[in-house]
């Protein structure tokens, strides 16, 4: 969802990682960087990989070795796990609107200012570029298959349970659309009160 920092601090009891996947962290986290930056100055389009290999100090083979598309620069991939367990952390009887708002607006809570920035950043580069737009839509449906996966564990239905499968998309598109509404809206103090409007309009439903 979010950042190309380390999202959040790990849970107490948490192995740190060795040196090697540290390293790894460090040149991802190079490597989006120094795209975002570019991304800002040149505009998405006019970035190419080499450009944002030279930027990071590493070799455009090093940028696809962990980013096989320049699309995947833009789409974090590091918030999977922190959406598992915070879904599963939640309590079992809670109605699976409210756990996805919770589980949403925590992690936003999480991050610094400047992530937030670069989180309103992404979101623009997904509203504008088609081919981001594009790879945004497959890691959505990933996304369908990681929360109807959790939400069968709370739940004891089966993970293709149609049901889940439906309000986990339906969750999805509204925490998008909330996202987007906060990138188009400068006045916006941040997503989290947009994400609580999607959220009551999810479980209620349009009233009037």
């Amino acid at each position: 969802m979010v950042s190309a920092r380390t999202p959040a601090a790990a849970p107490p009891g948490t192995p740190r990682p060795g040196l090697r996947e540290r390293k790894k962290l460090q040149t991802r986290h190079a490597i989006r960087r120094a795209a975002f930056r570019l991304f800002a100055e040149r505009g998405y389009e006019a970035t190419g990989v080499d450009r944002i290999a030279e930027a990071a100090e590493v070799s455009p083979s090093t940028v696809f070795r962990y980013f096989p598309a320049k699309e995947d620069i833009v789409l974090p991939d590091e918030y999977d796990d922190l959406l598992a367990r915070g879904l599963r952390n939640r309590p079992a009887g809670e109605p699976v609107t409210e756990t996805l708002r919770q589980v949403a607006v925590g992690i936003l809570r999480d991050i610094s200012a400047a992530d937030r920035a670069e989180l309103l950043q992404r979101i623009r580069l997904i509203r504008d570029v088609p081919a981001v737009r594009g790879r945004t839509a497959e890691r959505t449906a990933r996304h369908v298959d990681l929360i109807s996966t959790v939400l069968a564990e709370r739940t004891g239905r089966p993970a293709d349970d149609l049901g889940l499968r439906v309000l986990s998309a339906a969750a999805l598109a509204a925490l998008q659309e909330a996202l987007l509404r906060w990138a188009e809206d400068a006045r916006a103090a941040g997503p989290e009160p947009l994400i609580h409007q999607a959220m009551d309009v999810l479980a209620g439903g349009l009233t009037r």
